[in-house]
């Protein structure tokens, strides 16, 4: 058996950007690891003329994830596509693959932590290595009233959303710090920045969430990594169903992908998108707890 030491050397030499000739050209017979069809071969060997760039999009299937991917895509990102729902990422795949663009998928529950790390070893040598990592997948289950408390709902919001986020996010941070290279993006949420009475687990989950992706910004950056920290106001997703009351400043999640790609560009740490959620958010959380707790958001 390898010890941890001997993996992670291993897991390096798979993400290494020059290091082509030790990705497998090939799969075995009958291996389960094999991609699907549409979404065989291999992206062009990066070199120091060419130094094409890899990333991952964990929760890519639609709304903002698959703008996101879309985009890098665009930008010539050899894509890794993650997500629970096969049919739509592989259609993601197959229309970016149609443009002349790189994209594999890999169907995916972020819940499952155990198969993170050699999905993960899996992906790095599939792409030829890694460069970038955008963590969106999330879920919001509001519990049904200002009166209402659903312990399931809270608790599986929390595993999705913070732990599997962390799952994902430390051994990536591991081979990035190692490499000292690589930038991390999370979508957190707007909703952790102060503990409203709507929906306490969604808050608690985002919350912990911006405070984690905050963490590994101070560890990795003396490293040479950056860490993006998103904050997204209301997007016209699928996700807004679940917004209880008014939806103000909502935006289309091509602006917001538009938004995060152009933070990725200037690798900066937080951003609010839209843009004016920075002035509210700002207003909220210096609103005194007195005032605070009164009022019905």
């Amino acid at each position: 058996m390898k010890s941890d030491k001997g993996e992670n050397a291993d897991m390096l030499k798979w993400m290494h950007p020059y290091l082509e000739d030790n990705v497998p050209d090939t799969f075995p017979a009958g291996d389960s690891t094999k991609p699907p069809a549409q979404t065989q071969g291999k992206p062009a060997p990066a070199t120091p003329l060419n130094p094409h760039r890899r990333g991952i999009v964990i929760g890519a299937s639609d709304g903002l994830g698959a703008e996101l991917a879309r985009k890098l895509a665009r930008e010539g990102y050899s894509l890794a596509l993650l997500a629970r729902r096969e049919d739509k990422l592989q259609a993601l795949c197959n229309e970016i693959n149609g443009h002349r663009g790189f994209a594999r998928a890999y169907v995916h529950d972020i819940a499952e932590y155990n198969k993170a790390p050699e999905l993960l070893r899996r992906i790095v040598a599939d792409v030829g290595g890694l460069d970038l990592v955008v963590l969106v997948a999330g879920v919001n289950y509001p519990p049904g009233g200002m009166d209402k408390y659903n312990f399931e709902n809270d608790r599986r919001m929390i595993e999705i959303n913070l732990i599997g986020a962390m799952a994902w996010l430390h051994p990536i941070a591991e081979m990035f710090q190692s490499a000292k290279a690589g930038q991390i993006v999370g979508i957190s949420s707007v909703a952790g920045d102060r503990g409203r009475v709507g929906n306490p687990g969604y808050n608690t989950s985002k919350a912990g969430l911006t405070t984690y992706l905050e963490a590994l910004r101070n560890r990795l950056t003396r490293h040479g990594v950056n860490v993006l920290t998103v904050k997204p106001g209301f997007l016209k997703t699928e996700m807004l169903k679940a917004a209880q009351g008014a939806t103000p400043f909502a935006i289309p999640p091509e602006k917001a992908a538009e938004d995060i790609l152009k933070a990725i560009k200037k690798r900066r740490q937080t951003i609010y998108t839209a843009p004016i959620w920075h002035w509210i958010m700002l207003a909220i959380q210096h609103t005194p707890s007195f005032i605070f707790r009164r009022l019905s958001f």
